[in-house]
């Protein structure tokens, strides 16, 4: 193995590990925090991902070497950068699902205290004690945004990255700027939430028996082809010759 293979493995091997452990604990600190990590360094200095694409195209230029070597590795640093950043990190997937998961029983909880009778700044601090993970964090934000005299779209856009939360959120604003109850339309939303919940379950269940019938296929019929007609040719062609 000649000293550029060498090389551009470790080059490899080094932006993987940047891209991976650098984007991992960054996000974790991110969804955790609520600080962007980013903020921090000087706007020319190059985040992880960039870092990690230009490894991956300098061990292409070692690789090659040349012109060749070195259109080579443009693209590859251009195109490596584009696609690292399309990867959801683990700790922003999980997550994005575990606000999926508990934005119903937080609009529930939500609605009971407000038919109880609290304003709905104490009643989304209260959702915020009861619950626990990066939603609890969400609706925390909400409820000082609001105790502290901050408009409703002010306080709310904390939890418009939720998927499925602009329910909840033109329901709280509907009724800021109407006067309308808001406890009723949050239960009519959580119903509605889990039900698409269950709906999304079971077109996945499909899908997955769809899927599984696809390696099944594949490996039955050149078996019956193999064991069924290659004989039944073989035999007729012994024949006829």
């Amino acid at each position: 193995m000649s000293p550029a293979n060498v090389s551009a493995g470790c080059l490899v091997v080094a932006a993987l590990l940047i891209v991976v452990r650098g984007n991992r604990a960054g996000r974790r600190w991110e969804v955790l925090t609520g600080r962007r990590t980013g903020s921090r360094r000087p706007g020319w200095w190059p985040d992880r991902v960039r870092l990690g694409a230009a490894l991956a195209g300098l061990a292409v230029l070692l690789l090659a070497g040349g012109w060749s070597g070195a259109l080579g590795g443009a693209l590859t640093t251009l195109v490596a950068d584009r696609l690292l950043r399309r990867i959801e990190p683990r700790a922003v997937r999980e997550s994005r699902l575990r606000e999926a998961a508990d934005l119903p029983l937080a609009a529930d909880l939500l609605a009971a205290a407000m038919r109880a009778g609290a304003p709905v700044d104490r009643s989304v601090l209260a959702v915020a004690d009861a619950l626990d993970g990066p939603l609890a964090v969400r609706f925390g934000r909400i409820g000082r945004t609001l105790l502290l005299g901050g408009e409703p779209p002010e306080a709310w856009v904390h939890l418009a990255p939720v998927p499925g939360a602009d329910r909840v959120v033109g329901a709280a604003l509907r009724s800021s700027r109407s006067g309308a109850a808001l406890a009723g339309a949050l239960t009519r939303v959580a119903d509605d939430l889990r039900a698409d919940r269950s709906t999304a379950a079971e077109a996945s269940a499909r899908r997955a028996g769809v899927l599984i019938v696809l390696p099944l296929g594949l490996c039955f019929l050149p078996a019956f082809i193999l064991a069924g007609l290659v004989p039944v040719i073989v035999a007729v062609l012994g024949d006829v010759l």
